[in-house]
Parts: C-alpha cells; structure tokens; sequence
C-alpha cells in the first residue's frame, strides 16, 4: 500500500465493528480524515526530507567540526536546531494533540449511551475490578501518548470514557495500519506462535497491559480452545475492553491487577502475552513484570512480547527516529528499555539462555498466512521498516523465551 492508496482509503467509514461505536456526522468524518492525512503527511513525507536534512547538512557539518553521530542522542543534538527537525517535531506533536481533540469531541456526545452498552448483566467472558489496586507513578503522572487525562481517568459511575477515547483514537492515529479491527499486532504474534511451533497447544492465556484488548481478542481466534485472560490497572479501559470484546461475541476475562505484582498461582499461564507494553514502564517495574511472568508461567509455557526493537540491532539513525517519543510524546521509558540487552533482561529473569526467541514478521492481516508463513521461515531482519508504522512494509518485532 503507498501513498496514493492510503489517501483514497481515508474516508473516515468507521472500522470500530461493535456496540460501542459512537455515531459520527459529516462533521466528525471531516476531522477525523484531516488528522489521519497529517500524520501520513508527518510520518512519510516530513521524516523523509528531515533524514536527508540530515544526512546532506546535519551529519557532514557535524563531521567537520569532529562532532560524532554515533549514537541517537548525538543525532538529536545535532539535529534538534534544525529548522526541519522543528518543523517536523511540531506537526507530529500537534497532529497527536488532534487525534485526542478530534475523537473527544464525538465520545463526548455518547457518554451515558456508551456507560448504558457497557453496563453487561450476562456475558460470556467476565469483567473484575479491585478498587484496591493502585495506580503506579507511570500511569498516574504522565498523560501518556500525550492523552489528556491518560487512560485512567473516570468521571462518573461505571465510566468508560477513557476506553472510549482510546478506541477511537487508535483509529485515526494508526490510519488504517492496524488492521480492521486495529488488532494486526496480536493476529501478527499469536498466529507467529501457531505456525511457528504446531506442537504447541495452550489452554490457558493472559495479556498483560492489555488497555481495551485490541490484541488481546486475536489470541482467543488464534486458539478457540484456551481461556483467555486480560489484565490493565485501569477500570475504565477494561469496562470498555470488556463490552467490546462481548459485542464482537470473544469470550476474555478482563481484570484489573498490576502485572507487577499479579494475584496468579505459580505455574498459572501457558502464555504470557504483551504488545507495546514494556517501553511504558520504568526499568524497574520491566524486571518486576518479568519474573512475574516466569512465576506465572507454567514449564513449558512462553513468555512472548510484541516490541520495538532493541538498538543494538538498528542503524543510528533509526534508532533515532524511534527515540523521537521518549522526548516529544510522553514516553520517557522508550530509550532506557531499547538500550537494553533484552536476551539478558529475560536471564535475569529466571529464563534460560538457550531459550530465548526473537523475530521480526510481516503484518498477518495484510499480507495472507500464506506469505506471512513463508516469511516467517526466512531471517530476521532489522531495518527502518522494523517497528516503525509505515504503510511501505511495516514490520512487528517479538522477543520472549520459553520455561523449561
């Protein structure tokens, strides 16, 4: 898919396939269209000349004057002068403040109706809160992805405000490169695992971090037969999570817990599941979820995380591109778990060495199983492609380890 594609595909028909839907007017279509086109515009166009800036200026200039550009910080110095960087800097961070503004405008309307969907008397999964659980500093203090109010914040009874919002401004935010349902990252992982290892059959999984469960679904479709449990520190977003997931007719069992400090048995999990989870966190809590994880992980089981690559495995300038968040968009996380060594974070963990597995994969819902199976076979590569959301040939990267 290229430009053109992308542009004529961006009617703004609403992909979110279920009873929480808000309705949108003409006016609503409009905004959400303009925003998404800025972001292509920002994100294809505007990095583009901002990398031959600096490679054609930025980088000849800095080699002149013995400044080295090794590192993404050294390129950030270098670059942050620049009248492209700033260009580009504020049409991205303005273009995220939009989507918040965009979508909160039409959620707003739908408030009581949205809180009346999500009011469930039956279901077929299960939704259960704990007003004990804390919320961490990372999630209290930071509007993270620049989101007002972040994803925690509830206004009234039973809200699902926050989750609302969310789901909306996924969709303008991803411009349709999520999916359609916005779940690529979880049909592109799970389905990594089922073709990758046929032996394996788990009966019983969770997902952690798992805000409204966008990749938490594939994994129950991926495999019917195991129970599938999510979990988030925030009420409103597993409130909504768990509507959604019960108008799409997916049985998940939503509940609100830290996943650094979860209730679970030993010996609990055949799969541990995350996606853009980890880089949200402070070093700290990393390691604490992840020797959570290893408890609850039964022998045999796998730990498996969708991620951003480590830096150790892209070229600087890439690694700068990607840094970009830890800096403009309320990441401040991002660069400190990228430099680390993510074979040894999961060691230190518990797991073994020789247990480690990582890839890079195509998007699963774009590509067909039959090239997403032959591509999965071949090796891995790391490139500007890997991680980065391009309608080009965006590639996911995984790393986890299985329990012996």
């Amino acid at each position: 898919m290229g430009d053109r594609d992308v542009q004529e595909g961006l009617t703004m028909q609403s992909t979110i396939n279920h009873d929480l839907a808000v309705s949108l007017n003409q006016e609503d279509r409009a905004k959400r269209a303009f925003v998404s086109s800025l972001r292509i515009h920002v994100l294809q166009h505007m990095s583009d000349n901002m990398k031959n800036r600096y490679e054609d200026r930025v980088a000849s200039e800095a080699r002149k004057t013995g400044n080295a550009c090794e590192t993404p910080e050294q390129i950030h110095k270098a670059l942050k002068s620049d009248f492209v960087f700033k260009a580009y800097s504020s049409a991205r961070t303005c273009a995220q403040e939009m989507v918040f503004d965009v979508v909160s405008e039409s959620v707003d309307r739908e408030l009581e109706t949205l809180a009346d969907k999500a009011a469930i008397k039956e279901s077929i999964g299960s939704l259960t809160l704990d007003s004990s659980v804390s919320l961490p500093k990372n999630v209290s203090e930071i509007d993270v992805h620049l989101a007002p109010g972040s994803y925690f914040k509830e206004y009234a009874k039973g809200d699902v405000a926050t989750g609302a919002v969310y789901d909306n401004a996924i969709e303008v935010f991803a411009f349709g490169q999520f999916g359609r349902d916005m779940n690529d990252i979880g049909m592109t992982l799970s389905n990594y695992i089922r073709l990758k290892y046929p032996e394996f059959k788990p009966t019983k999984i969770l997902d952690a971090g798992c805000t409204i469960g966008h990749n938490t679904l594939p994994w129950a479709q991926t495999f019917p037969e195991a129970a599938v449990t999510a979990i988030d520190v925030a009420a409103p977003v597993l409130r909504y999570g768990h509507a959604r997931a019960e108008s799409m007719g997916v049985p998940i069992h939503f509940q609100q817990m830290n996943a650094t400090q979860m209730s679970f048995e030993d010996n609990s999990f055949d799969v541990v599941f995350s996606s853009m989870f980890l880089h949200e966190l402070p070093l700290k809590d990393i390691r604490a979820y992840l020797k959570e994880a290893f408890r609850v992980l039964k022998p045999g089981g796998l730990l498996w995380q969708m991620e951003l690559p480590p830096m150790n495995q892209m070229p600087a300038y890439d690694n700068f591109y990607l840094n970009w968040d830890t800096y403009y968009n309320n990441e401040p996380f991002y660069g400190t778990f990228r430099k680390q060594d993510y074979r040894e974070l999961l060691t230190d963990a518990g797991f073994a060495d020789d247990q480690f597995i990582e890839a890079t994969m195509p998007r699963y819902t774009f590509v067909g199983e039959d090239a997403y199976k032959e591509a999965i076979e071949g090796d891995n590569t790391f490139d500007s492609m890997t991680g980065r959301m391009d309608p080009n040939g965006t590639r996911w990267y995984g790393f986890g380890a299985w329990k012996k």
